[in-house]
């Protein structure tokens, strides 16, 4: 069952308007469309191909190039699980099967009310406080299995 996608006509004129209408702010252009949608839909990057006057294709190699972009549907609210040396050593793995049985998705998935998505990431940097969560950019630190519960409600 898939879910129609309602485009703002009004926030892309927006978006584009804020950039100058101009190709050479795609890249931001883009990131505005994805802090909007959680994802770049489909429906919109051709508008903004026909609006701007770029290739398809084009928009298409910039926003499969970077690891910031999704193509797929994204929750509201991005969890972040740090797989780096550090975080492994202090149970990363048991926080991933504590958010996994939480929410019941991987990582890589997004809950089916688009509320969480679960991803892993090499290292954040907070080596620390492992093993670290993020949560929209927040930082948790020394999670532990008993600990996601606690930190997921702040987010429902």
């Amino acid at each position: 069952m898939s879910e129609q996608l309602v485009v703002d006509e009004e926030k892309i004129q927006e978006i584009l308007h804020r950039w100058e209408t101009s190709p050479r702010f795609l890249v931001e252009i883009l990131q505005d469309i994805q802090e909007e949608y959680h994802y770049l839909p489909r429906e919109i990057l051709i508008e903004v191909s026909r609006q701007l006057n770029v290739p398809l294709s084009r928009i298409y190699h910039i926003a499969t190039f970077f690891k910031a972009f999704t193509l797929e549907p994204r929750g509201k609210h991005l969890i972040n699980v740090c797989m780096g040396t550090a975080c492994q050593v202090k149970g990363a793995p048991r926080i991933i099967d504590a958010v996994e049985r939480e929410l019941a998705i991987k990582p890589g998935e997004t809950t089916k009310d688009r509320k969480f998505t679960l991803e892993t990431v090499r290292c954040l940097g907070c080596c620390g406080l492992a093993p670290v969560v993020t949560v929209d950019g927040e930082v948790y630190g020394q999670v532990t299995p008993a600990k996601v519960s606690k930190i997921l409600k702040k987010y429902d």
